[in-house]
């Protein structure tokens, strides 16, 4: 007699970069290989300092930065266009250091 195949069920969740950013060296080796990637794409750039600060906290970031919570998930989100200024005052307040290297 055949059996009936029972089915499982699986629960996915949607990966994020955020839940793997835990130590600084984690943070320092993202962004570096990022920067490595992205040539050019000062979004994606944007976009990767974004992930960190979530890993760091948003509301913390904004007190520092003097900037609203808002203000700052808009600039750095996928697609946003934040100015040199915000990335400079973004990157001070979590205690990263942009370094010219050359290529």
């Amino acid at each position: 007699m055949a059996r009936k195949a029972t089915r499982r069920r699986v629960k996915f969740t949607q990966w994020d970069v955020v839940d793997h950013l835990k130590t600084e060296e984690d943070i320092a080796l993202y962004l570096e290989a990022a920067m490595e990637e992205a040539g050019d794409d000062a979004a994606y750039i944007a976009s990767v300092i974004g992930n960190i600060a979530r890993a760091r906290g948003i509301m913390q970031l904004a007190e520092d930065t003097g900037m609203t919570r808002a203000g700052l998930y808009r600039a750095l989100a996928p697609g946003g266009n934040p100015s040199f200024a915000t990335i400079l005052k973004v990157t001070k307040a979590l205690g990263l250091k942009l370094v010219p290297k050359t290529v």
